[in-house]
């Protein structure tokens, strides 16, 4: 009997399970895919939001601004990259300009710091490659990029260390209600808990259903991007959006913590696993991305990848212990801002289930940050150091991205081990740059396969199921 388990392992999953950690609290994580951050954690915009876009009073709102602040000082505790490089939402008529003024009215109202209505001068001056149609901005210096699966990763490798337990490759099935908790059906077994948090992004409400009506309904909606080479990453050197429109936040134009350019995404209504990406939803990016910045080399694509969001009809976050469901809370609806948030939420989630019976006694000892060595970024004196301790760090694996043998074994034996090519890449970037893996990618399925003991064609590209090898070309002769 498990006093909490959370269902779900992305980014709100994971800070629930962090701040879990800190209690005399037997948790338990349930996730369906073979890691943490597989689903929407892994494919967004990668942006720590403002908080002047919410509506006042939302708990977008709420939330967005108590998260901005907390996720940068877990970023620098737990080693993350993290960059705060402010944002600009370019208006392009005089109605956009009052769109603008009005953002800057809300952003005050929720409580965002600093924010200024830039001219068209000052914007040509910061932003020389924002288009010359621009006739102003609103600048929110409060806004950062980060790198939300090493966010999500490095909070589920603390709370495994806080005594977290981790239940992958683990799919919910079914839910009973039961004198002491609920009984959690699974494609692995039965799990007991007396508290649920249901985190199960696109797929909370149906996970809610199991237990209840229907109080509230996901209907997914995919974004598509493009990723460009590190040769555009510094054709700007803050997020650039358009004013917000009925689909969202628009396309924006930003660097990534990596070095890259990330342009996207679209908006369009999709089933929970659909993260296909097509002509015509690129081309819109593309076009519209181009208003904002026409000197945008999209020939310098290295990769485009959709993520979905978890959108209801309230626009907002459905945060709430269920009525008539003691224990069992539900985290839905976590749409942008939801990376933004989820720290601040994890942190009131905790006190539901504190005022709902569970008892929180703070431990003695945790662990509360980390270090992750990071080959590209050290001194030459570090390097030399680092590769005397363990020679593995003096072998490239990944050229584009400066990455050693001994980060990807690293990653393989961390709390929670890599077990895929991709796993691997959220850790420690091999297979990030231009290449996309295409040279390093062989080389470690050979790594992960000598490091677990399991067979090369056990070793699949992401999910479970993604398989990479799938027979001999030949089997006995020539064909």
């Amino acid at each position: 009997m498990y006093d909490v388990a959370i269902i779900g392992a992305g980014i709100t999953g994971c800070s629930i399970a962090y701040e879990l950690g800190k209690y005399q609290v037997n948790a338990v994580v349930i996730e369906k895919e073979n890691d943490v951050s597989v689903g929407t954690t892994k494919a967004n915009s990668a942006i720590i939001h403002g908080g002047y876009d919410p509506k006042p009073g939302t708990k977008m709102a709420k939330y967005n601004i108590k998260g901005n602040q907390y996720t940068k000082e877990l970023c620098e505790k737990l080693d993350v990259p993290f960059k705060q490089i402010g944002a600009l939402v370019v208006a392009f008529s005089e109605e956009e300009k009052k769109t603008i003024e009005e953002l800057k009215e809300r952003g005050k109202i929720n409580g965002v710091p600093d924010m200024e209505i830039w001219d068209q001068e000052k914007l040509r001056k910061e932003e020389p490659n924002v288009s010359e149609k621009a006739l102003a901005a609103l600048y929110s210096p409060n806004v950062g990029i980060v790198s939300p699966w090493e966010l999500a990763i490095a909070l589920a490798e603390v709370s495994v260390q806080n005594g977290v337990e981790y239940k992958l490759n683990t799919e919910v099935t079914g839910i009973e209600k039961t004198e002491e908790g609920y009984q959690i059906e699974t494609n692995q077994g039965t799990v007991e808990a007396k508290y649920i948090c249901n985190a199960a992004g696109v797929f909370a409400d149906k996970v809610n259903e199991m237990v209840n009506e229907k109080t509230f309904e996901i209907t997914p909606n995919k974004g598509e991007y493009y990723l460009l080479d590190k040769s555009q990453g510094n054709l700007v050197n803050h997020v650039i959006f358009q004013c917000p429109n009925e689909n969202g936040k628009g396309v924006l134009v930003a660097p990534t913590v990596h070095g890259n350019l990330i342009v996207g995404p679209d908006s369009q209504p999709t089933s929970g696993n659909d993260v296909s990406t097509t002509r015509q939803g690129l081309d819109f990016v593309r076009n519209t991305a181009l208003k904002s910045v026409p000197g945008i080399n999209f020939r310098e694509s290295i990769r485009n990848f959709a993520g979905v969001r978890a959108r209801t009809k309230e626009h907002d976050f459905q945060i709430y212990e269920d009525k008539k469901n003691k224990g069992f809370i539900n985290i839905g609806g976590m749409e942008s801002p939801g990376l933004s948030s989820a720290a601040a939420v994890a942190l009131d989630i905790v006190k539901m289930l504190g005022e709902s019976g569970l008892e929180l006694e703070a431990k003695k000892e945790i662990v509360d940050e980390r270090k992750i060595a990071r080959f590209r970024g050290l001194s030459h004196e570090d390097r030399a150091k680092l590769v005397a301790e363990n020679p593995a760090y003096g072998k490239i694996i990944c050229r584009c991205e400066t990455v050693t043998e001994g980060e990807i074994i690293n990653a393989i034996h961390r709390p929670i081990p890599a077990v895929s090519i991709d796993a691997v890449k959220r850790r420690c970037n091999a297979g990030m740059g231009r290449c996309q893996g295409g040279f390093c990618g062989p080389r470690v399925q050979e790594i992960i396969a000598r490091e677990l003991n399991i067979p090369l064609e056990d070793v699949p590209q992401d999910r479970k199921g993604t398989d990479i090898i799938t027979g001999e070309t030949k089997d006995g002769g020539a064909r």
